[in-house]
């Protein structure tokens, strides 16, 4: 079992995904939501927090998909394929992580089969949606850049800033796959993906 913690870089990534709303509101089923997407009986109408709480209780509430990476991959990968597969775990899951091909290639050390299997998950009953694609290309870029040096950080504010990002060797990455995940979450609110 791994060992690693969620980087700066990592969280950031997720916080860009996920967007943050400091005053508590209900999310598209009613459920009362704040911060970077932090439900539970704490949240209630009325209720504001600042940028550094939003941060804590994202925190919190990734600690499971940390977890579920440090469990479940046997391989041996980096910080920032670790931060990639925690944001994309924490959107879709541990099951679905579990279960999934990008698990089963990332195990049998084939690498560049696994990163061409985030693009696929970047439906919701069955529909493609821009954030979840974009999503999943944030992931994949971070899971094929090689740690070094600032160049992470970089490529997640090129993310953020809606540009296409390259590779650490300065290509582009490769085409997605068009095939779609199973099943997975729809987006809660706005975010910068």
């Amino acid at each position: 079992m791994a060992n690693f913690k969620y980087s700066t870089n990592g969280l950031n990534l997720t916080k860009q995904a996920e967007g943050v709303r400091l005053t508590a509101y209900q999310d598209s089923v009613g459920v009362w939501t704040i911060g970077y997407g932090h439900t539970g009986s704490d949240v209630k109408k009325g209720l504001t927090i600042t940028e550094d709480q939003a941060t804590t209780l994202l925190e919190a509430d990734v600690a499971w998909a940390v977890t579920c990476v440090n469990k479940s991959v046997s391989a041996a990968i980096n910080q920032n394929q670790f931060d990639a597969l925690v944001d994309f775990v924490f959107n879709l899951g541990c099951a679905n992580f579990g279960q999934s091909t990008l698990l089963r290639l990332l195990n049998e050390d084939q690498f560049e089969g696994a990163s061409e299997e985030f693009p696929k998950w970047n439906k919701a009953k069955k529909k493609v949606l821009p954030g979840l694609t974009k999503r999943r290309a944030a992931e994949q870029a971070l899971f094929n850049t090689p740690v070094k040096d600032g160049a992470t950080a970089n490529l997640i504010q090129a993310h953020a800033a809606g540009m296409r990002p390259t590779a650490a060797s300065g290509r582009p990455p490769k085409k997605a796959a068009k095939k779609g995940r199973k099943a997975g979450a729809s987006p809660k609110k706005k975010s910068a993906f």
